[in-house]
């Protein structure tokens, strides 16, 4: 039995979290990323590839990794590979709903773009189901799993970590959460990355992880 019954505050990574791996959207935006690579950094896209992984290791994003070996304009990176379509999402209204029943407040923390990401959220019908979200210009443009950013958006939004839970696909994006007393709940397979005792639940999909969760109060 689940028991997440302490908890009040319900961050939620976005990206391959609030929709499936499946509907193919971060493979848009990643296709993007290579392109934006190859033109930035004058790689061939092989190339592009091997080192958007290595800044994405090192750095936690592509953009964090250019920033920091480069000169280029953050802005311009961020318009640019957001600008994808966003058919292949599909709106879920049974995720509407069962958000809108968490006891407490709900908000998202991605490192993806703020106008992206309020077109994502629009997107699947859940806009209205939070109270805040934390995109990567809000920290920034640190990503996660860097600490601070976890306290300024913790800051933000003004919770007690430890009555509060976060659902994520990354599994190191769980580390900080866990260190900082979060619920630590990872979304998927972890992308084949290796897993480890900071991460408290495991769900393939999150509707089903939520729709499994009891409360006492619960009317």
């Amino acid at each position: 039995m689940i028991d997440l019954s302490h908890v009040n505050a319900w961050v939620f990574d976005m990206d391959d979290t609030l929709y499936p791996r499946e509907q193919g959207l971060m493979a848009l935006v990643q296709a993007r990323i290579n392109a934006y690579v190859v033109e930035a950094v004058g790689l061939d896209p092989q190339e592009a590839r091997v080192l958007q992984r290595q800044f994405l290791d090192e750095h936690g994003t592509t953009l964090a990794g250019l920033m920091a070996n480069y000169t280029i304009d953050p802005e311009d990176f961020l318009r640019v590979v957001h600008e994808v379509p966003l058919d292949g999402v599909e709106p879920n209204p049974r995720l509407a709903e069962r958000l809108k029943t968490l006891p407490g407040r709900c908000f998202v923390f991605t490192n993806g773009a703020r106008e992206y990401a309020h077109r994502v959220l629009d997107r699947i019908g859940i806009a209205d189901c939070f109270d805040g979200v934390f995109a990567i210009e809000d920290g920034d443009l640190t990503p996660k799993p860097e600490p601070s950013t976890f306290r300024h958006m913790i800051e933000r939004f003004d919770f007690e970590p430890r009555s509060s839970a976060f659902f994520e696909d990354t599994p190191r994006n769980l580390e900080p959460a866990k260190a900082l007393g979060m619920a630590t709940i990872l979304i998927g397979d972890g992308h084949g990355k290796p897993l480890g005792d900071h991460i408290d639940h495991i769900a393939p999909d999150l509707l089903d992880f939520l729709n499994a969760l009891t409360f006492k109060d619960a009317a």
